[in-house]
């Protein structure tokens, strides 16, 4: 969780960094495609090889990356327009969202402790937006629907993950997302980045990756219960390097708001956590 918290935060400067010169649809198009490299060298060294690429499930896996694509795109917009603790705040609705569509994507039951999550992490919104009060400006819209993208591509990545192996998971993402990206560049054309860029851009493709990877073994090595809790250190850290970096403000507003997001997504996965184990 370390590496996921590290992974993201790098990804937060660096993708501010390259506003400078690159979109959002190229900047995706180079992170695609460096990451597209490193999974093959990581597939050469897999006992199964580029076999495990072969999938049942190619149509999701395109339903799968346009969501992630998409919720990436606007996670990139955010960060070059809002403050990093603003961002970070509506992110952590991610969770809730999954819990709220889980129903509709998986088959799940509705339950009271979801709907109360729901709530939660709308009051926490409006508690980091101040609609009326603060102007609820692109960058605040685009972190909530990058938060929405990101939950119906966890949905997605779990149905997907019970037939296919992560390094397939992540062989589709990237060279799906690296023909999204390219396709949408192409009218404008693509700019080379400028070599003090290239470090930026190579550091959002690699942690693109390593966030990815970090995240799915702390899931695979300890409860939901524990890895959750330690994903919400990000907003400290990306706080920090918003003030240290870009003379961000601290805004104890946000950090009210994150803190009801953050409570309405521990009721819901204690609970979760509670059935799973009266279940089994």
């Amino acid at each position: 969780m370390l590496g996921a918290v590290a992974s993201f935060s790098a990804m937060a400067v660096a993708g501010r960094e390259i506003s400078a010169e690159l979109n959002t649809f190229e900047l995706m198009f180079y992170r695609s495609v460096i990451g597209f490299f490193i999974v093959l060298g990581l597939l050469s060294l897999s006992p199964k090889g580029l076999g495990q690429v072969r999938t049942k499930r190619f149509g999701q896996h395109i339903q799968r990356n346009v969501f992630h694509f998409a919720g990436q795109n606007l996670w990139f917009y955010g960060v070059a327009v809002i403050p990093f603790s603003q961002l970070v705040a509506l992110e952590f609705t991610n969770p809730i969202w999954v819990a709220v569509l889980a129903p509709f994507f998986l088959g799940e039951r509705m339950t009271a402790v979801r709907v109360l999550a729901a709530v939660m992490g709308f009051i926490g919104v409006l508690i980091v937006a101040r609609p009326g009060v603060a102007p609820f400006e692109l960058g605040h819209a685009a972190g909530l629907l990058a938060a929405l993208g990101f939950a119906i591509n966890t949905l997605y990545t779990k149905t997907i993950s019970r037939t296919d192996t992560v390094l397939c998971v992540l062989f589709w993402m990237t060279l799906l997302q690296s023909l999204f990206g390219l396709v949408l560049s192409l009218p404008g054309g693509i700019p080379w980045p400028s070599p003090a860029m290239w470090i930026w851009v190579c550091t959002v493709g690699v942690c693109g990756l390593t966030a990815h990877l970090s995240l799915t073994s702390a899931l695979s090595l300890a409860p939901a219960t524990i890895v959750a809790p330690m994903e919400f250190a990000r907003l400290p850290v990306v706080t920090g390097l918003g003030m240290w970096l870009y003379a961000e403000g601290f805004e104890w507003q946000v950090l009210l708001g994150a803190v009801v997001i953050i409570l309405g997504n521990l009721v819901n996965i204690t609970f979760e956590q509670r059935r799973q184990k009266a279940l089994a």
